[in-house]
């Protein structure tokens, strides 16, 4: 039974996730990943426009275990840090096992366009290794996202990977995976936040996210999402202390079950203007 799942986990897997994007930090993953507009340090892998929102150097570490199957591990890091113009950043992202597993490796740069406006610009090498029959593919992809801030409480942002279709194999010209997101989110107050997304790659068809961040307390955070195609339902919980926060959460598949997820982010204290 557990190969049978470890089979079904690939197949989903490989087509989803494994050519392309793969969601990366807890926060994101327990707003069923609709983080397209969120600036953070996690923007890294998900709209490098909203890093240009950054204030503060930040880093963070993550981790999630794929429908609880040690051989679907996903780590991953992310850092971003602000100059006099614009937010320099680079993080990277590790999946899967010795069978079959990726990397995506990269550095980007980010800025403010105007005064609501932001966008940045990204590099990744990203390599693919099957097992020992089929090898190793690799190669270097770009990613651009823009954010718009419409008002003080709606946030618009779009991203796009894999801009020119890099090539993961010759034959029957296969590429690495082409990603679109498009998303929105509504502060409806200071403690909730609404957020709604679609994504989209060249080969499979639109999912369509919808996810709620409420403030429960002082510092502390509860978060839940749901996905379409296939469905997937997520939640988690998040607490800051001064400049660390800790997230925690889990996604659930209907097929293929369980997928808990956390990470650790650091952001350095923003210095007072003297």
């Amino acid at each position: 039974m557990k190969y049978t799942c470890l089979l079904i986990g690939l197949i989903f897997t490989y087509t989803a996730y494994s050519q392309g994007w793969i969601p990366v930090g807890s926060r994101s993953n327990a707003l069923a990943n609709a983080s397209v507009t969120i600036a953070d340090a996690w923007a890294y892998h998900h709209n490098p426009g909203a890093l240009g929102e950054l204030t503060e150097a930040t880093v963070g570490v993550s981790y999630e275990n794929r429908f609880l199957l040690k051989e679907f591990q996903s780590q991953g890091v992310a850092y971003a840090q602000p100059l006099k113009y614009g937010v320099i950043s680079v993080g990277a992202q590790f999946y899967g096992y010795k069978q079959f597993r990726t990397q995506r490796i990269g550095a980007g740069y980010s800025l403010r366009l105007a005064n609501r406006f932001f966008a940045g610009i990204q590099l990744n090498y990203q390599g693919l290794q099957l097992n020992e029959n089929y090898g190793n593919r690799h190669g270097i992809t770009a990613e651009a996202g823009l954010q718009a801030l419409l008002t003080d409480h709606w946030r618009l942002g779009f991203s796009v990977m894999n801009i020119g279709r890099a090539k993961l194999n010759e034959y029957q010209d296969e590429r690495f995976s082409t990603n679109f997101r498009l998303g929105m989110s509504y502060n409806l107050s200071d403690k909730v936040l609404f957020l709604i997304e679609a994504s989209k790659t060249i080969i499979n068809r639109a999912r369509f996210k919808a996810a709620v961040e409420y403030q429960a307390v002082k510092n502390f955070y509860v978060r839940a999402g749901v996905a379409g195609a296939p469905i997937e339902f997520s939640f988690g919980l998040g607490y800051k202390w001064k400049v660390i926060a800790i997230d925690a959460g889990s996604s659930y598949q209907q097929i293929l079950g369980w997928s808990p997820n956390f990470s650790l982010t650091y952001s350095a204290n923003k210095k007072k203007e003297q």
